[in-house]
């Protein structure tokens, strides 16, 4: 029976190996993101957080100017886009807030 896996040392087999999975994780919006989303949370998918906001901007018209100056918060801690999210994680944006 033949396989559908790439050879293994091709460039499809590389890219295989090396693609991060993708996650299924909570999207929470807060402020103006809430507003630009309209909503206060929902699903997105991807491998980093960067993916994930980028999946939410093009899922709520609106959003993306937002998030190019937003802060993101991965089940708490604060970090960048390109750090890797897990399934069921928790991603949050957080535009800039006015006052103290």
């Amino acid at each position: 029976m033949a396989s559908n896996a790439p050879e293994p040392g091709t460039v499809a087999a590389a890219q295989t190996a090396d693609a991060a999975p993708v996650a299924s994780v909570t999207v929470r919006y807060w402020a103006a993101a809430r507003a630009a989303a309209g909503t206060d949370s929902d699903s997105q998918q991807g491998a980093t957080v960067g993916d994930v906001v980028d999946a939410a901007a093009s899922a709520h018209p609106g959003l993306e100017r937002v998030t190019r100056v937003a802060s993101f918060l991965l089940d708490g801690r604060k970090v960048g886009r390109e750090e890797p999210v897990a399934a069921g994680a928790t991603v949050e944006v957080l535009p800039p807030f006015a006052g103290g």
